[in-house]
């Protein structure tokens, strides 16, 4: 069975190759310049996508005229006799277009619409460098949206690890779920506000807190930074009750290590610190 799977992954990467290099082939061989036609009694406009910032043309029987001060769209092609020459358009955005250009006593065409599919390339053309990084930048946003999507799921999944929460003068902090999923741990945490007043968030950190035993013990805290937030509010309403996750990347603890969320109101005192035990960061759901 394997070795049919095998087979069939390489006979279809053949094939692809065969389609791919065909169509490199049938690009190559369009990329033969078209020839624009044009004479000494008539105007033969040129439209295209985007305004033109420079028009050049091979031979002095040739005259192609663009506003030069203010860019649009088209330009004006004259031609008196003569051997044929070319034509070099370059776009505002870069576009570079090419044409072989003629002399034409009877003209049948005086008006070209240029569609962007016939510009020969871009006058920065992409490196290496730009390439990569834009593959990068593609790569955190699929990374960003999976986030997204998948912390949606768990915000509308009621599902629970335990009872993990602590309460301060009726602000209750609690932690409803631990997943894991692909890399990455999601934290679906909920902040109660039951007192009278709003509750401002200063801030909601996440650390690891190392107990260092010796002559005296003594704590060592190490944050983590979330990689994504979903929903974090930065006021709790009286009576209100909001749930957001932060997810971070996986990561496990030994028997003498805890997660610490420390949650601190702005301009109050209303603090929590939440203890969340190593049991619940190792078997999440």
């Amino acid at each position: 069975m394997k070795r049919y799977i095998i087979t069939s992954i390489f006979l279809a990467t053949c094939i692809f190759a065969t389609h791919l290099c065909s169509a490199q082939g049938t690009a190559q061989t369009s990329n033969i310049l078209d020839t624009i036609y044009a004479n000494d009694t008539k105007n033969v406009a040129l439209f295209f996508p985007e305004p033109i910032r420079q028009g050049i043309t091979g031979s002095e029987n040739f005259v192609f005229t663009y506003n030069r001060e203010k860019e649009q769209y088209f330009g004006l092609l004259q031609a008196k006799p003569g051997e044929e020459s070319n034509l070099l358009i370059v776009n505002r955005d870069g576009s570079i277009f090419s044409y072989i250009v003629r002399y034409k006593e009877k003209l049948v065409r005086l008006n070209y619409f240029i569609p962007t599919s016939n510009s020969i390339g871009n006058e920065k053309p992409k490196g290496k460098d730009s390439i990569q990084t834009e593959t990068s930048e593609k790569s955190v946003d699929k990374r960003k949206y999976y986030y997204e999507k998948f912390s949606t799921y768990l915000l509308d999944r009621k599902q629970s690890i335990g009872r993990i929460k602590k309460r301060n003068e009726g602000i209750i902090l609690s932690v409803e779920n631990i997943v894991f999923d692909r890399e990455e741990l999601y934290f679906v945490i909920q902040i109660q506000n039951n007192s009278t007043l709003d509750y401002d968030l200063n801030f909601l950190k996440l650390s690891i807190e190392t107990r260092q035993k010796g002559k005296r013990i003594s704590l060592q805290r190490l944050y983590q930074e979330p990689i994504f937030k979903k929903n974090l509010p930065s006021k709790i309403a009286e009576n209100e009750t909001v749930r957001f996750v932060y997810v971070l990347p996986k990561f496990s603890l030994s028997n003498d290590r805890k997660t610490v969320l420390e949650l601190n109101e702005k301009d109050g005192e209303r603090n929590i610190e939440l203890k969340i035990s190593h049991r619940y960061i190792n078997n999440p759901n």
